[in-house]
């Protein structure tokens, strides 16, 4: 397993939620973090504060990733503000509701946009800078079945989750690019625990996880030097109901 001290981490969408909980369980581990938010600024800077109570330094860039022509610049502000980026996070993301009755164009363009686009110019322009790392994608359980409530958002999760097999391939052998499928462990904004409670018996195990159930997975991944286009479901089992055999 790779010791990850002294590397410097880009999590995407690291002000808050799964991308905070990443950004410290990398901290925890000795890397620096770039946390990078759109429209979260206070919270970024508590994140990075976190950080850097950890003995680590932490940085803030804004970008808005909605429009994947800001990939580049983000990892040029991040390779100068940090002096150099090794691994990255892609966890910016939202959760519209969409149907495929009711969608239209925009909607989907909006979540490829920032859920399959922006992830594969940040992974292709921190390869293109010349060093070696690791980058995890955040996915979706669901990838494995049909989010019909999320339409447009699961359409450019199972594009997120097709592009890490082929980053995979198009960044080796200086990068290894594996994917995250979380299931039950944060609720929506809006909703509380009893939303997950409410939840449960969907999985295997009857109960929810946590973001720090995924962070975990993500530092696993960051420092397994030979595994690679992979994705790991930490959903509690979700993702095998109806899917025992895969397809």
């Amino acid at each position: 397993m790779i010791d990850l001290g002294g590397n410097t981490a880009l999590v995407t969408g690291g002000a808050k939620r799964l991308g905070r909980a990443i950004g410290l369980a990398l901290a925890h581990e000795g890397c620096g973090v770039v946390v990078h938010y759109g429209g979260s600024a206070v919270e970024a800077e508590q994140t990075a504060h976190a950080i850097s109570q950890l003995g680590v330094r932490a940085w803030t860039v804004q970008g808005n990733l909605a429009d994947p022509k800001n990939a580049a610049d983000i990892v040029e502000r991040a390779s100068a503000l940090a002096g150099r980026v090794e691994l990255l996070v892609n966890s910016a993301s939202v959760f519209p509701e969409s149907t495929f009755v009711e969608f239209n164009p925009d909607e989907v363009h909006d979540n490829i946009n920032l859920h399959a686009l922006s992830p594969a110019l940040l992974a292709r322009a921190l390869h293109a800078k010349g060093g070696e790392g690791a980058i995890v994608n955040m996915i979706d359980c669901m990838i494995a079945d049909y989010d019909k409530k999320h339409f447009a958002y699961h359409l450019s999760k199972r594009m997120l989750h097709t592009l890490t097999r082929v980053m995979a391939v198009e960044l080796a052998p200086r990068f290894r690019v594996n994917g995250i499928a979380p299931g039950l462990v944060l609720p929506p904004a809006g909703k509380d625990e009893s939303y997950l409670a409410g939840l449960a018996s969907s999985n295997a195990l009857n109960r929810y996880g946590n973001a720090e159930d995924v962070a975990a997975a993500a530092v696993f991944l960051m420092k397994s030097d030979f595994v690679t286009g992979q994705t790991i479901y930490v959903d509690g089992g979700r993702n095998l109901r109806g899917n025992m055999y895969g397809g």
